[in-house]
Formats: structure tokens, sequence, C-alpha cells
């Protein structure tokens, strides 16, 4: 769990612990559905990706200020930072909270509070990317934004696009992708979660993107298999997510062998951790038990995180060194 590792596939709203929703519900007067803490975590038991996105959405009503935001990152570093995380790309949907009245710089700068000490308090540097929701429309990505521009190059350093894939392709997403293109912005974006490999295909040619979020359905395509590899396009991959929301059947049935005997650049992340069952440690070690994954094996997926990441080479070098010099303790893997 200790080994260096970077987390590159986390929505910091996917971190609202059950027992974070109530003291924010209390603190802001928020009545959940639910009696306690024990009830909240029975209710998550998903079906697929919508039944998960509908309880995702609901819950957020407790987040209101900067503080409720500067809260949620501040728990899930110190969390991250107790599992190895040395560093952390985190996604955020600002549509799902603009929409319900919450102004967009009380976001921002409610993350960006906990991501400004982040580095000293917990050694995990940072990044914040953007995410789109891609069952909204086009326009309000645009106006979304255009929103966003202040914080361009500074707080936010990157887009994503995110939430219910099937029938949304990313081509609906062309404008608001070349113009993070031009503001020179990184660009990632979910596909070939629960939507077909063509989605894969078309995030990469449509939307110019540098790192394919899930990607696991990218094995139905063999020609694109090879483009991956030779072009060298990280999947930033979540095990427990895809068990949890039926993508897989069982842990031990991941595709991840299969996926990195074919050369890609495979990461390991949590999703959605609070939802899920783990962070990115447990996930690692939960692999490790499931697929029997050896010492060398997880040492390759922690390089991976960090040769995926949006990094300088000097940063780069520097974790990636953590990582070669890391000394398992006795028992693990």
């Amino acid at each position: 769990m200790s080994l260096p590792k970077a987390e590159l596939h986390l929505h910091i709203e996917g971190t609202l612990e059950p027992e974070l929703a109530f003291a924010l519900a209390a603190r802001n007067g928020v009545t959940l559905p639910y009696a306690d803490t024990e009830e909240l975590r029975r209710a998550y038991a998903f079906s697929d990706l919508q039944s998960f996105l509908d309880l995702y959405y609901a819950l957020m009503a407790v987040l209101r200020t900067e503080e409720d935001f500067a809260d949620l990152a501040e728990a899930y570093l110190a969390r991250a930072a107790a599992q190895g995380v040395r560093h952390a790309e985190i996604f955020f949907d600002p549509q799902a909270h603009t929409a319900r009245g919450v102004p967009l710089a009380v976001v921002v700068d409610g993350l960006g509070r906990a991501l400004d000490r982040s580095a000293e308090r917990h050694g995990i540097s940072t990044r914040l990317i953007m995410c789109f929701l891609r069952d909204e429309s086009a326009e309000s990505a645009l106006e979304t934004f255009e929103a966003a521009r202040p914080w361009f190059g500074g707080r936010i350093t990157g887009i994503g696009l995110d939430s219910a894939e099937v029938g949304h392709p990313p081509a609906k997403f062309r404008e608001v992708y070349r113009l993070a293109a031009e503001a020179g912005l990184h660009r990632v974006a979910h596909a070939g979660e629960e939507g077909p490999a063509a989605y894969i295909t078309e995030a990469l040619d449509v939307l110019g993107v540098e790192r394919i979020d899930h990607g696991l359905r990218c094995l139905e395509d063999p020609e694109l298999v090879d483009r991956l590899v030779r072009e060298r396009i990280p999947l930033t991959l979540c095990p427990l997510s895809n068990v949890r929301l039926r993508c897989v059947d069982t842990l031990a049935d991941h595709p991840l062998p299969a996926i990195l005997d074919a050369g890609l650049l495979a990461t390991v992340n949590s999703d959605d951790p609070a939802y899920f069952g783990g962070y990115v440690g447990d996930t690692y070690e939960a692999l490790a038990e499931a697929l029997r994954l050896d010492r060398e094996t997880l040492r390759l997926l922690a390089a991976n995180s960090f040769r995926a990441a949006f990094l300088t080479e000097e940063r780069r070098a520097e974790l990636l060194a953590e990582v070669a010099a890391y000394e398992f303790p006795d028992g693990d893997a």
C-alpha cells in the first residue's frame, strides 16, 4: 500500500465518505434521506453506472461552501498520503455544482485551499482537471469552459469528460476540446468503460486526448490496441469501480493482465473510492490478491502512473527513482 504511486483518475466528489456527508449536512442544514451512515452505505449497491450516478449527484447537495470543498479535498489527500500517493490529478464536476446554485469560484477556490498546501502537508503534488458532464449539452460545456478561464494555467490545468457514456459520443464535445487545446490545457476523456471501443478512437481522433480514462474495452479492437501501444497512450484503469458497476463480474476476471501483456501503458486508480470500496492503495492490494500480481508487476504499475502523469521531467524522474528504490515489506505480494 505504501508503494509510491500517482492517482490519475479520481473524482473528488466521489471521495465523499458517509461520515463527512452527514457532518456537512449538519453544518449546512441539509436533510439526507438516510437515518445514519450505515443506511447510506447500504445504498451503495449499484446495478450499473446510472444507478451510481443517481446517488452520487444527490449526495452533492451537502457541498455548499469553500470550506466544504476544502474539507472534502483535505480528507482525500490525507487518505491518499497514507496509501503511498505522491502525485494526484484530481477531477471535479463544475456543472454538478453550478446547476444547484453553487458558484464556480466557491468550488475551485475551496478545492484550491487544500491543494495549495498538499505538497507541504502530505508530500503530494497535485493537478486539477475540470470535467464536463457528457449527458449535458455541448453548449453547457462551452459556457462552463468560458466561465473557468480565469483559473486556466493556474488552478485548472486540464479538462476531462465524464458521467453517462452510452449515447454521448466524444465528438459531441469537439469544440470545447479545440478551445482547450488552444488554451494549452491537458485533455483527457472517459471512453470505453460502458461505451464501445469506437469511443476511444473518437476521443483520440476528434478530441485529441492525451490519456484515456478507463479504456478497458480497447481489447475488443486489436488495431486500436496496436495504436495505443505504438503511441504510448495511457489508460487510467479503475478495477474496483469496474466490478461495482458491473462492467466486470469479479476482480479475478479483470482484464488488467491481458492489458499489460499487450504492452499497454496501464495505470491503476480508485475512481470514486467512497462508493466503490477502496482507495488506490486498497486497489493495489486487492489486485495483488485477486490476480496474484507479483512485486515487479506492482512496481511497473506504480512507475506507469508517473510515466502517464502531467509532470515536469524533473519531478517525474524524482518519483520514478522512488519507485525503483522502494523495498516491499516482508509478506507483501
